[in-house]
């Protein structure tokens, strides 16, 4: 049988990064670490749910904490003159606070936030899945919502190929079933191929429908390293 792989962790190491970067000095340490790094995780999905937050990464040093978020609305998260972006890491230090032991390093390291803004929403796949679960949120029929997604993302010229594949009780029917959309290609199993994939889900009154988004950007080659190479000998 075929085994399905996430298409994120399938390339870390070849054309992507970790979103958690730091070293743990022993066992307890790194159990630590990754238990405050979902505790950041959760509390920000919930904290800016509705503000497009595409990726949450996580850098340490010895004397900081740096949270990087990709959002495609940055002015609702930084605020006027930045109000909500001052407010959101003071809340950030007290999540690490309270998610870290009292004899931690990461209780007295401080908190620094950045927001990049995604220049194309239409090329991340979160932010398009968190598009699709507004539209079947607004009650609007599944199948018009996938189309006009699916429409919105090809029209950009980066993406090659997208899918979008959603399961549940579509339309409020008693029995769950899965309804997919595809354009372009998707090729799973080239390395190189820069593929962003993203699942999420959207909240009715009759149960949860889950989402999930694959978008193709084309392959992803290595940059040859351009050096001035000696003349040959005559």
């Amino acid at each position: 049988m075929t085994h399905t792989v996430h298409p994120y962790a399938h390339r870390l190491g070849i054309i992507r990064d970790w979103k958690s970067r730091w070293f743990a000095r022993g066992k307890k340490q790194y159990r630590e670490n990754i238990a405050v790094d979902e505790s950041i995780r959760r509390f920000l999905a919930k904290r800016l749910k509705g503000m497009h937050v595409a990726d949450i990464e996580i850098e340490r040093s010895a004397t900081e904490t740096r949270v990087i978020l990709h959002t495609a609305r940055p002015g609702l998260v930084i605020g006027r003159s930045g109000e909500n972006a001052t407010k959101l890491r003071k809340e950030l230090g007290a999540v690490i606070a309270k998610a870290a032991p009292a004899d931690s390093q990461n209780r007295t390291s401080a908190v620094k936030l950045d927001i990049m803004e995604i220049r194309q929403p239409e090329t991340n796949a979160a932010v398009v899945g968190q598009m699709v679960a507004e539209g079947l949120e607004k009650r609007l029929p599944f199948r018009r919502v996938l189309k006009s997604t699916v429409e919105k993302v090809m029209a950009v010229r980066e993406v090659v190929g997208v899918r979008i594949v959603i399961s549940g009780r579509l339309g409020g029917a008693d029995m769950s079933r899965i309804e997919q959309i595809k354009r372009g290609r998707i090729p799973l199993q080239t390395l190189r191929a820069n593929i962003d994939y993203a699942h999420h889900e959207a909240h009715l009154p009759y149960g949860q429908i889950g989402i999930k988004v694959w978008i193709y950007l084309g392959d992803q080659f290595a940059e040859r390293k351009t050096g001035t190479q000696p003349a040959p000998r005559n």
